[in-house]
């Protein structure tokens, strides 16, 4: 549940708790009052007028704090219905309305560790500093161009699924704008920019994941169809606490499993279809790119690679 989502719902329990306070106050005010107006005498009644006077005081108090209980149970229930609902929006590319409850995509502003030493090769620009992709609210305005199966470049489809940097990174939005026009592209695209989305939401970002590089003969032997140990260097991200949230999130989150499976398929296709034409430093900028890196960790911790 985001930050905002759970302080909304801490407030209405709160004031639910209060108003529970309240009725219990004001009932045992006017059972005191009634005890200290009654006439004399009641006492010799016996025990089961008192039996009855214990149940008359205890029963309404405990019906009122049931109530009570209820009530944030709903309280949190509509919290989780409200944080589901604007997850589902995130992954269709909806924009978020201004009242909403949810926190905002992650992370522009976090500042993640920076990429391993190892200088890049030329074939895409170094890129200023590493972010966290483009929110959904920036990929709605993508999807106003409708495929018409335009081919892009190696270089450009290489770019686009590194996702840009920011606003300010505009051949990687150009690459992306492009990139999208092809059906193919674009369902990889997308699925691998709700995959890095998801993970962000969770501090897991591809920045902070660099792989341990296989060789371009690897990536095209799994493009060729090879499975198992011929390919197990492909599972390169080695980083125990990204894996076990990864892990946790298939096993936990079912909207997060079957974007990663759909993910996982869409780029499983683009390995081969593409890979068979790059060369070898093309293939080497296409692995260390973001969504090559959510593939080698969702691979890996899902025994794709043996």
């Amino acid at each position: 549940m985001s930050v905002i989502a759970r302080i909304s719902s801490l407030a209405t329990r709160d004031r639910i708790t209060t108003v529970g306070l309240a009725l219990t106050g004001g009932w045992l005010f006017l059972v005191a009052l009634f005890w200290l107006l009654a006439p004399g005498g009641e006492g010799s009644a016996g025990g089961i007028a008192r039996l009855v006077s214990a149940m008359g005081v205890i029963l309404p108090v405990a019906l009122v704090w049931l109530g009570v209980s209820l009530a944030r149970q709903v309280a949190i229930l509509r919290a989780e219905a409200d944080e589901l609902r604007t997850r589902l929006n995130r992954m269709r590319g909806t924009p978020e309305p201004v009242g909403d409850t949810a926190e905002p995509a992650p992370a522009r502003d976090r500042k993640p560790a920076p990429l391993a030493s190892a200088a890049r090769p030329a074939a895409l620009p170094t890129r200023p500093r590493p972010t966290a992709p483009e929110p959904a609210s920036a990929r709605a305005e993508t999807r106003a161009d409708a495929p018409s199966g335009q081919a892009v470049d190696s270089i450009t489809l290489i770019r686009a699924l590194n996702f840009p940097d920011g606003p300010e990174d505009q051949d990687a939005i150009d690459a992306l704008r492009l990139a999208l026009k092809d059906p193919a592209n674009s369902r990889v695209l997308r699925s691998a920019q709700d995959v890095v989305t998801l993970l962000a939401g969770r501090d897991v970002y591809m920045d902070n994941l660099p792989p341990e590089p296989a060789r371009p003969e690897v990536w095209r032997r799994f493009a060729a169809g090879e499975r198992g140990s011929a390919v197990a260097a492909l599972g390169g991200i080695d980083d125990p606490d990204a894996m076990e949230i990864a892990v946790g999130m298939l096993e936990q989150d079912e909207i997060f499993r079957d974007t990663a499976h759909h993910f996982l398929r869409h780029f499983d296709g683009l390995i081969g279809r593409v890979v068979p034409d790059l060369d070898d430093m093309q293939i080497s900028v296409l692995a260390d790119s973001r969504s090559a890196r959510a593939f080698m960790l969702l691979g890996r911790v899902s025994g794709i690679f043996g």
